[in-house]
């Protein structure tokens, strides 16, 4: 029996470099990262941004959680995928 799992809600980790936290960015929303990096001339490429939401410690549990309270907005460029 196959498991269906939800494609809307799947998220994947990148590091914010200029901030030095984790973000979780919605795997919709990674063609727009590659679709940027694989451009010759980073210049003329129109979407610069990205939404996502930031991981925050929690003390109850002292471990990373995404606060999806309020998205925000981050530079593509200062992206890297978390490994």
């Amino acid at each position: 029996m196959a498991v269906i799992k939800k494609q809307q809600d799947e998220f994947l980790i990148y590091e914010e470099i200029e901030l030095g936290i984790l973000v979780a960015i919605k795997k919709v929303d990674q063609s727009l990262i590659k679709w940027y990096w694989k451009a010759k001339d980073k210049s003329s490429v129109e979407v610069t941004t990205v939404s996502g939401f930031p991981f925050v410690q929690t003390d109850e549990q002292e471990s990373l959680k995404i606060d999806f309270t309020e998205p925000s907005t981050y530079k593509i460029s200062q992206l890297k995928k978390f490994d």
